[in-house]
């Protein structure tokens, strides 16, 4: 996969925060060697959190966040620092930057306690090391802890110390975990079943299809894509029974008939709540969908803004099949893309696509959130599969390996 190509949640996300005037903008400039922020004297210029794709070796694909001021002030500075906390819950490394002509200020302390809080590497930059050479004399700064670090932006001074501080934290975004490669081996079969339906993006797989077939040929294991209809053909044409069938959740009842007890078999939306969220959890959410009583609230999240069909899954199917499956009326609320609510107290259940979009960083974030407040978090993939009676059978080649 091209560096261009590579996913938003695939890369490792690294979020550059600090008070007003303190430099950010002109060292997330200075770090990516482009102008992707606006710099000016005035505080408060950046007013929504900047996103840039690049490679920083050894890390790989990151992304660099440019976020407002946690000083800011008034109605919108609240809303902006809002925002900033948001993309706290997604990256995976902080940079702190200081304004090196005041040093380390209370509010500067307040963000190194939230990244403690939220056991999140960071590094204390001290910006503006020209200034402070001008007033104290070239070559002299006060000694920073061994995980700070001072620089000027203008100057363009120690930026590439800082570029080398970076790239050699150890992080891991998913923690070891593969999408589906921990479960094959080498020359295994796995049949991947993809409908080509109303939903399916016309001339191209869906992401988690694409990145599962990827983490198949990545083991030199043998991913065969087919259709529902073709199934029996295929496994007929099989000189040997495929190693795992992985298909649409939405085709669940169909495949589960066509491919036999013996054959494990499981969805890209269960492998994507194994590979980025809680797998162990989900499975038990899915289980309270039988107690919720007439009316209950259940909210429906996807970690994307794509456009909706007509008979979306997350809008249309899903709850059409919840209240034919439980016989009661529900009330459903949406969310989508970085929108997810903070306080979920009057929810009963939460529903979550694959999350193959976010990070899983900001997928744990949301299912800390629902855990916090007591309530349950299942998935697509999940939930389906326990309306229809076969959640032991596809979540049997996972569990274990969660």
């Amino acid at each position: 996969m091209e560096l261009s190509s590579t996913p938003r949640g695939e890369r490792i996300y690294i979020g550059f925060f600090g008070m007003r005037n303190a430099g950010k903008s002109s060292v997330v400039n200075a770090f990516t060697n482009q102008e992707i922020a606006i710099v000016s004297d005035v505080k408060g210029t950046t007013t929504d959190p900047v996103y840039k794709a690049m490679e920083l070796l050894p890390l790989g694909p990151v992304m660099i966040v440019d976020t407002p001021g946690m000083d800011d002030e008034g109605d919108l500075g609240m809303l902006r620092i809002e925002k900033c906390k948001e993309v706290m819950a997604k990256v995976d490394i902080a940079i702190l930057v200081v304004d090196g002509t005041l040093g380390i200020t209370d509010g500067d302390r307040v963000l190194q306690k939230m990244f403690e809080e939220r056991s999140l590497p960071y590094i204390t930059v001290y910006n503006k090391l020209d200034l402070v050479q001008q007033r104290i004399g070239k070559g002299r700064t006060k000694e920073v802890a061994q995980d700070s670090i001072w620089v000027s932006a203008s100057d363009k001074i120690n930026i590439t110390d800082l570029k080398e501080m970076v790239a050699h934290l150890v992080v891991d975004p998913s923690n070891g975990r593969k999408i589906i490669s921990d479960l094959i081996e080498k020359g295994d079969i796995v049949v991947l079943v993809t409908p080509i339906d109303e939903a399916a993006p016309k001339g191209r797989l869906i992401l988690p299809q694409q990145q599962t077939l990827r983490d198949i040929l990545d083991t030199e294991a043998i991913g065969i894509v087919t259709q529902v209809p073709q199934i029996p053909d295929v496994l007929a044409s099989l000189s040997k029974p495929p190693k795992l069938v992985v298909t649409d959740s939405q085709a669940f009842k169909e495949v589960s008939e066509l491919v036999p007890e013996n054959i494990p078999l499981t969805s890209f939306s269960m492998l994507f709540a194994r590979y980025k969220g809680d797998l162990g959890e989900a499975i038990l959410s899915a289980k309270f969908l039988d107690t919720l009583e007439e009316g209950a609230r259940i909210l429906i999240s996807e970690g994307c803004t794509h456009h909706r069909q007509c008979n979306d899954i997350g809008t249309v199917k899903l709850p059409k099949m919840i209240e034919k499956t439980t016989g009661k009326h529900f009330r459903f609320e949406w969310s989508s893309g970085d929108s997810f609510p903070d306080d979920l107290k009057d929810f009963d259940l939460v529903i979550h696509c694959g999350g193959c979009m976010l990070n899983p960083r900001e997928m744990m974030h949301r299912i800390r959130i629902c855990q916090n407040a007591g309530v349950p978090i299942t998935n697509y993939g999940v939930i389906l599969a326990h309306m229809q009676g076969i959640l032991p059978r596809v979540s049997a080649p996972l569990l274990g390996k969660n």
